[in-house]
C-alpha cells in the first residue's frame, strides 16, 4: 500500500487539488467583496493591500490538502482491498507525474509572490454571498453576478 501512496495516491491528490475547486464570493466585515477558493474551506481570498496577490491561510490549505488526500486514499484502499488489487505500471506513475508537476511549479511560483500575505488562519469574518464549484479553466462568474449598489431615487 506504502507503494500506492507513492505512485498513485499523491499524484492524483496534487492533480484534483489542482484541478477542481469552489469558489466563495464574501463579503467580509470591514472589506471590499472578496473571492475565495478552497475547498471545502476558503484557503486563498484576494490580497487588499495591493493587486494581483493574495492571502493563504495555512490551516485551512493544508485541511483541504489534507481532505483530498484522505478522499483518495480511501477510495485506493477500497479498490485495492475489496475489489481487485492495483497494480500500477510504470508508463502510468511517469504520466502521473508530468501530469502533476505544472500544479506543483504553479503553487510554487504563488508562494514565491512577495506581495502575498502569509497567516495562519483568516483573521476575519465573512457573508458568502453566493458559492460554486469550478475547475481550474473556467471563468468565475460572481463578479458579474453580483449586486450593485445604486442610491434611491429622490422625489
Amino acid at each position: 500500500m506504502k507503494q500506492l501512496i507513492w505512485k498513485l495516491v499523491m499524484p492524483v491528490t496534487i492533480i484534483s487539488f489542482t484541478v477542481f475547486t469552489k469558489s466563495w464570493y464574501v463579503l467580509p466585515i470591514d472589506a471590499p467583496e472578496s473571492t475565495m477558493i478552497g475547498f471545502p474551506f476558503p484557503y486563498a481570498c484576494e490580497g487588499w493591500h495591493t493587486s494581483l496577490s493574495l492571502q493563504i491561510f495555512a490551516i485551512e490549505f493544508l485541511c483541504d490538502l489534507l481532505t483530498y488526500f484522505l478522499f483518495w486514499l480511501g477510495v485506493v484502499y477500497v479498490i485495492h482491498h475489496w475489489v481487485q488489487k492495483i497494480i500500477v505500471p510504470k508508463q502510468v506513475t511517469i504520466i502521473l507525474i508530468v501530469v502533476m508537476m505544472p500544479g506543483v511549479i504553479g503553487f510554487a511560483f504563488v508562494a514565491n509572490n512577495p506581495d502575498n500575505i502569509y497567516t495562519l488562519k483568516r483573521n476575519f469574518e465573512m457573508n458568502i454571498l453566493s458559492t460554486g464549484y469550478k475547475l481550474i479553466w473556467q471563468e468565475n462568474k460572481h463578479r458579474k453576478e453580483s449586486v450593485v449598489y445604486r442610491r434611491p431615487n429622490k422625489p
